[in-house]
């Protein structure tokens, strides 16, 4: 594994909400990485993500966002590019054209298919959104059909090895029962989930008692 980049004495900070699974993405892969950083709770049900303060870091008013000594990226995928790029990490984002345009493919099914999917679900039961929850089910398991076909004969979503791709996913589908989306069908994604779960540096995304998961006996971690 390549090793980190000295980034001095800057203590990178990231806003996030522990609920979001879209803040636990920039999370996870900051710990995968070993990269020392703070982390700043912004609580959405407070409005937090309303205040001035935190609208000068993102306009759009949403976590997670990420400051790097002054550099301020949002948008959950757009961190994980930056640190990748920034602290040369090529196992995690290739450089090469064809392994880029991989890894963007499903950095794109993050922001498509998983947000309107296995996401949108999970926003029904644990924040109450009005989305028809049939629909984002019928979404999610769409989605859950066409990753469980593209492992079958792979461990990780772009080559031999795990990289952003595979970060950016993991948290929605991680969750995905908590928004009545059943993934005993499907061995090969809770495959792939245990092999992210086994990385050094792994933190797990908070489980809410709700959905299928209720059902399931979970607690809150």
């Amino acid at each position: 594994m390549a090793p980190v980049l000295n980034i001095g004495n800057r203590i990178m900070k990231l806003y996030h909400y522990t609920p979001s699974g879209h803040a636990h993405r920039a999370r996870l892969f900051l710990s995968l990485l070993g990269v020392p950083h703070e982390l700043v709770e912004v609580d959405l049900k407070a409005g937090d993500h309303k205040k001035p303060e935190f609208l000068a870091l993102n306009p759009f008013g949403q976590v997670p966002v990420l400051d790097d000594d002054g550099i301020v990226v949002s948008d959950s995928n757009a961190i994980l590019v930056y640190l990748a790029r920034k602290l040369g990490r090529v196992d995690w984002l290739p450089e090469d054209a064809q392994g880029t345009a991989a890894v963007q493919r499903w950095l794109s099914v993050a922001a498509g298919e998983v947000a309107y999917g296995p996401a949108a679900a999970r926003l029904v039961t644990v924040f109450g959104s009005k989305h028809n929850p049939q629909e984002v089910i019928a979404r999610a398991h769409g989605l859950l059909k066409n990753l469980e076909a593209h492992l079958a004969d792979r461990d990780w979503l772009v080559g031999g090895a795990p990289t952003i791709a595979d970060v950016a996913l993991y948290s929605y589908v991680a969750r995905a029962p908590e928004g009545n989306v059943d993934l005993s069908g499907y061995p090969g994604v809770i495959a792939f989930l245990r092999r992210i779960e086994a990385l050094p540096g792994f933190v797990p995304f908070v489980e809410t008692p709700v959905g299928l998961s209720a059902a399931q006996g979970v607690t809150a971690a």
